[in-house]
């Protein structure tokens, strides 16, 4: 299996529900560094898992979407803890819908997954996998 992973980064507020999360109830911050590796068997015609330019514009726009926003106000995230693992599924679904729309390229219909992974310090960090 081949990968390639492009990497970006996106600072969110939010809270928690639950007292599981002690007092990351309260509103709080979060800068988040972000890396989407794509995934495919074989390398498509021109030797490559994906163009990592348009890799790239892509996370970014699926990250502008969420940074420098209270998470807590976005409709998509009603009734959810936005943890770390719900956000990285929700960037790896994102970039999934932008790889069947043609976003990435042609050639990234031949992925055969994503993982996305979200470091929320040099110590901690959460991934959510997907086939494509």
């Amino acid at each position: 299996m081949f990968s390639v992973t492009v990497r970006d980064h996106m600072m969110i507020a939010h809270s928690f529900r639950g007292e599981v999360f002690g007092p990351a109830q309260r509103l709080h911050g979060a800068t988040f560094v972000v890396d989407a590796t794509f995934r495919r068997a074989d390398l498509d015609a021109d030797g490559v898992v994906v163009d990592i330019g348009l890799a790239t514009e892509q996370l970014k726009a699926v990250l502008a979407e969420l940074t420098y926003r209270n998470l807590d106000d976005e409709p998509a995230f009603a009734g959810l803890n936005t943890t770390t693992e719900v956000l990285a599924r929700t960037v790896a679904d994102r970039l999934a819908d932008r790889v069947r729309a043609g976003d990435l390229g042609s050639g990234a219909r031949g992925l055969a997954g994503i993982t996305v992974t979200l470091h929320e310090s040099h110590i901690a960090w959460a991934s959510y996998e997907r086939s494509l």
